[in-house]
């Protein structure tokens, strides 16, 4: 019983993974019965195999041989019905013109192949005969790359696309112009697949300055902009209000080498909320913001290594500043209050002061009431004891 099962296991599998195999079938070439899994009954032959279904006598498939060996044309048939028709080189590998068709006849893809990659320009179509997809193909080591493509809803109305360094696509595909190639910047519409305008793309030269998609009830979504050397990326919500910007510095032909300049953050409202500065790569400040416009709180970064620090300052919402202190910043995991620390009531008075010697253990305290009558001035030590200071 454990063999017939595993028998009939690996019969499935064959079954399966041969696209061919799905049904018996007879085969001949030339008018002669031959069996394609059997290499004596077609040593030698040259013609085209034709093989059909035993059962309803459809044909299934032709495939070319050339003194024995397959290689030339490949065709195969669903329901008598052409599915795909190309071609194979001495190696197997698909080589030059390749296409697929619907059971109506209609071309679904149209593809050409250098020894087994696509090659050059490929298209691809909706049912209703509209191109879909019409992509240029360029080499690259170990194959071939994607360098320019366009793609169009049923309606024939673009929907994506990316250029190359130049005009690479064929009609309807005019990436000349839409790429920016002929008369300066160019703007192309960009629709969904029901024909509803969903955003606009800007090029110049093959590069792309200025995206930008569109939401519910044609608001602004996300834009994308180049000027010179500077990237800007804005965030919408729903309303077309914007909740975040930001700003790029490009650093070479990749967006891989771009460097932050600045990230804002923004209420429903429209109110900035935060904002953070970077220089070369590397933070220095980040602030924010009450909804009345009030900074809120501000960290600034300086320093390298073990020397690295922030200052650190709160605000109440009346603008007056509530505390603040410097900390080391040379640990991801732990930041030390160094040097002098202080904290204000809303009306701008000291009421406390806190300081920290280089390894960040306090060292000192004072407290002050609301009328700046010192109230306390101690001494700490490292056990967390305390004594009144003095001179």
């Amino acid at each position: 019983m454990k063999k017939s099962a595993q028998r009939v296991v690996l019969l499935c599998a064959c079954a399966l993974a041969s696209p061919w195999a799905h049904a018996v079938q007879d085969c001949e070439i030339n008018g002669e019965s031959v069996n394609p899994n059997n290499g004596n009954t077609t040593a030698g032959k040259t013609g085209i195999m034709r093989c059909k279904d035993r059962d309803s006598g459809q044909l299934m498939r032709e495939q070319e041989l050339q003194g024995g060996k397959f290689m030339g044309l490949v065709r195969a048939y669903q329901n008598g019905k052409l599915q795909r028709e190309y071609s194979e080189n001495e190696r197997g590998n698909r080589h030059g013109r390749a296409r697929e068709f619907a059971p109506s006849g209609q071309v679904l893809r149209d593809a050409v192949y250098d020894n087994g990659t696509e090659a050059g320009l490929a298209r691809s179509f909706h049912d209703n005969g509209q191109l879909r997809r019409i992509v240029f193909y360029g080499p690259r080591a170990g194959g071939s790359i994607e360098q320019a493509y366009a793609e169009f809803n049923d309606r024939g109305q673009l929907q994506a696309m990316r250029c190359a360094d130049k005009p690479l696509l064929a009609a309807p595909a005019d990436d000349a112009r839409w790429c920016g190639f002929s008369g300066g910047a160019s703007k192309v519409e960009l629709f969904s697949s029901k024909g509803v305008l969903n955003g606009s793309s800007s090029y110049l030269a093959g590069k792309r300055i200025r995206h930008e998609t569109l939401g519910e009830g044609g608001k602004p979504d996300y834009l994308d902009e180049v000027s010179g050397s500077t990237r800007i990326e804005r965030h919408f919500n729903n309303a077309g209000v914007k909740r975040r910007e930001i700003q790029w510095k490009l650093d070479g032909e990749t967006p891989r080498n771009s460097l932050k300049e600045r990230e804002q953050e923004f209420a429903d409202s429209g109110t900035l909320t935060r904002d953070r500065k970077w220089s070369e790569g590397k933070l220095v400040s980040d602030q924010s913001y009450y909804l009345n416009g009030q900074p809120r709180s501000k960290t600034e970064f300086g320093g390298e290594g073990d020397s690295a620090w922030l200052q650190a300052t709160d605000y109440f919402d009346n603008g007056a500043v509530a505390r603040t202190g410097r900390y080391s910043n040379s640990s991801r995991y732990r930041q030390l209050p160094l040097g002098t620390h202080q904290r204000f009531n809303e009306a701008g008075k000291l009421v406390a002061e806190s300081s920290y010697d280089d390894r960040g253990r306090i060292t000192r305290e004072k407290t002050w009431d609301d009328e700046g009558k010192l109230l306390s001035d101690d001494a700490v030590f490292e056990d967390g004891s305390r004594k009144a200071y003095s001179k």
